[in-house]
């Protein structure tokens, strides 16, 4: 049964509305006598506010470059890598001089083709731009009968192709920073790669003209032949569901950290380019003069500093009542590092930036496991994944990451044995059934995601990298074995379809409709920064209702504030016999009010209570207490939104995290966006929603 909240107390009221810091030290003074104290609900979690300390916790690291109480400077700490067993310099992340480009790493380019193969693939090439109905007097035939020519120059002199591509960048003026994107220390090598593999006359080369350039349409889903497909038919009449315990599980759920160690204080904060607060960007109006400071804690147009955070690690665990018996488990959904251009990346930051985040994990919300999964900017070239069908040293070629960070969460203690040693030579992805009976599933979804170039290599066949096939297997294993499982990724496969390459997210809805509800419970992503969900039907979506909806996928806030964006995060209370959510809870911090505490050490950031999702909207749905907040009650939700506005926009308020920097939401947008909620797939949401409404920001 739900267990509810007490009153909110007269304190906690104050720090609700408090602006100003007079009220705060007000508040602070009530709570010294005992007045406005509160008790928590049995759960443990309370509507309440946490504010955290002013000063840096200097506790947190046993050694600092610079002082770690100093008011302007973010905190430069002193990380030692647990795995290679290295220090990171203080170059690496120093916001005054950190490296503007990396020529350290290793740059992989495709072998040179013999003459033999050359000439294979001109006639091959051939046939099919004879066969594409696409190809004609028109930006698209000109668009793939260029991507030929960039095919045969990285099949002949491979080590061009970057030159190639900043030239073809900069004569049509596909990007202001052709030369950060594409030259051999970025994309280039990469982009070689794609047009060395890909089908650029057929498919391949039409998705990447339609995405990436607008000069294409945009290819339809490829057909899938699911004959032989499941190696057993789905059970009719399913099995009798799990019967709730009534015991709850309290499980946290944060996403898209995107800490920025070289964030620097002071530096402008509403630059004109990517990355804000940063000492090497400005606004083109005044670029010897900042206009908006950058401050200590964050901004809208930035990533995570250290002061922030180590602030919102702080109030975790007295905001959700974790503080003496910490959560059942947590789970991550990717993301640790900035959105730095590419040439500033390099596998170090990302590894330096790999200890750091889950060493912060394991210390603040510990010591149970977090489950955690690739981000697409987890990794170096970000983005970037390459199937292992490429074979030899291409197929390997991101395999340092996937050893690193399997190791970084076998040195935390999160997993050990076979699934360590899968997710080190499947692209991160693992299965791990805990003791409790869940098994959690984590799959590595940049390899759909539309930024992956190499996803454009054999377009067509939505399991190039096969993981998938992994997903379909284990969820056999899980409905013979009578398990519940928990599905968690980065990207996800539906809301308005930007995102996801349409192929393989269609194959992904079709398994999650073979094996829910009985299987599946629940699914989690990250990515978009905002507060989303979307629900899978039966039947690929063909008849969208209470009765065919079939499992949700909860996308959670980011605790970046990227963009005009709140800093928040979730917890979700767990029936522990069912896995399903009986309710979930979301803390946000107001970004807007960060200039405010700079040049003091009194407080930091208050992370406040923001919804119950059971009572923000469920309040007119006929539906037992006790029961969970399943596909069908969110469907129920979707219809009453269709009926009363005010709740559609109370979702938008949501989605940002109550942003004073987020868009209006009008009619057509809040009708497209109940239309998201309902998508699954992208191929769904391009098929039936209207487009351009899916963020917030």
């Amino acid at each position: 049964m739900l267990l509810g909240f007490k009153p909110v107390d007269p304190c906690t009221r104050i720090f609700l509305l408090a602006t100003t810091p007079m009220w705060r030290l007000l508040c602070a003074a009530l709570a010294a006598v005992g007045i406005g104290s509160v008790s928590g609900a049995d759960t443990g979690i309370v509507p309440s506010t946490y504010t955290a300390a002013g000063a840096f916790p200097t506790s947190a690291y046993a050694s600092y470059y610079n002082s770690p109480t100093a008011t302007s400077a973010q905190v430069q700490p002193v990380i030692s890598d647990p795995v290679t067993h290295k220090v990171f310099p203080l170059v690496l992340t120093d916001p005054n001089d950190f490296p503007k480009n990396d020529t350290w790493d290793p740059h992989t380019f495709p072998p040179a083709a013999s003459s033999t193969t050359l000439l294979e693939q001109a006639i091959e090439q051939i046939k099919v731009i004879a066969k594409n109905p696409a190809f004609g007097n028109n930006t698209c035939a000109q668009c793939q009968a260029g991507l030929e020519v960039a095919k045969f120059l990285a099949l002949a002199a491979p080590e061009q192709g970057p030159n190639l591509a900043v030239a073809i960048c900069e004569h049509f003026g596909f990007a202001p920073n052709c030369q950060q994107q594409y030259d051999w220390t970025a994309y280039g090598p990469v982009l070689t790669q794609v047009a060395s593999y890909g089908n650029l006359g057929g498919y391949d080369g039409q998705l990447l003209c339609w995405w990436f350039l607008s000069l294409c349409p945009m290819p339809p889903t490829s057909p899938l032949n699911m004959t032989g497909y499941f190696a057993k038919p789905k059970p009719d009449p399913l099995p009798p569901p799990k019967q709730p315990s009534g015991k709850l599980l309290k499980v946290l759920h944060v996403s898209d950290l995107h800490l920025d160690p070289r964030y620097a204080t002071g530096a402008e904060a509403n630059c004109t380019d990517n990355l804000c607060c940063r000492k090497n960007v400005n606004i083109t109006d005044s670029p010897q003069t900042v206009l908006f400071p950058a401050p200590r804690f964050g901004a809208y147009l930035c990533d995570t500093p250290y002061s922030l955070l180590l602030s919102a690690m702080e109030a975790i665990p007295p905001l959700t009542g974790t503080e003496e018996g910490g959560f059942n488990f947590s789970l991550f959904t990717g993301d640790i590092t900035p959105h730095d251009p590419e040439n500033q990346y390099s596998r170090a930051f990302v590894e330096y930036v790999e200890v750091v985040i889950y060493d912060v994990l394991k210390k603040y919300v510990g010591p149970a496991p977090v489950y955690a999964t690739l981000g697409n900017h987890d990794i170096y070239d970000q983005f970037q994944s390459a199937p292992y069908s490429m074979g030899g040293a291409l197929a390997t070629q991101y395999n340092w990451l996937y050893e690193h960070i399997s190791k970084m969460w076998e040195h935390e203690g999160w997993m050990s044995g076979s699934p360590i040693e899968y997710a080190r030579t499947h692209y991160a992805a693992y299965s791990v059934k805990r003791t409790d009976g869940l098994k959690i599933i984590s799959l590595n979804t940049n390899l759909w995601y539309n930024l992956n170039y190499f996803a454009y290599i054999n377009a067509t066949d939505p399991d190039t990298f096969g993981i998938l096939r992994f997903l379909a297997d284990e969820l056999q294993d899980s409905e013979d074995a009578q398990e519940r499982v928990w599905i968690i990724g980065h990207v996800l496969s539906g809301w308005d379809g930007t995102n996801t390459l349409n192929n393989p997210s269609n194959l992904f809805y079709q398994i999650v409709d073979r094996y829910s509800p009985h299987v599946i419970a629940n699914i989690f992503w990250g990515h978009t920064h905002e507060d989303q969900f979307s629900i899978f039907y039966a039947n690929n979506g063909t008849n969208m209702s209470a009765e065919t909806a079939q499992t949700v996928s909860w996308i959670g806030p980011s605790l970046t504030p990227l963009t005009n964006l709140n800093s928040g995060f979730r917890v979700y209370e767990v029936d522990s016999a069912t896995f399903d959510i009986v309710n979930a809870y979301t803390w946000v911090s107001k970004v807007n009010e960060y200039p405010s505490l700079d040049d003091q050490l009194e407080y930091g950031p208050s992370y406040f209570f923001e919804y119950s999702a059971r009572e923000a909207y469920g309040g007119d749905i006929d539906w037992p207490e006790d029961a969970p907040l399943n596909a069908t009650w969110w469907h129920l939700v979707t219809e009453q939104m269709e009926n009363n506005s005010s709740l559609a926009k109370l979702f938008s308020t949501y989605q940002s995290k109550s942003s004073a920097a987020a868009s209006e939401c009008d009619e057509e947008c809040l009708s497209a966006r109940i239309c998201y909620m309902r998508s699954g797939s992208a191929s769904l949401a391009w098929q039936n929603c209207p487009p351009n409404y899916g963020s917030s920001s």
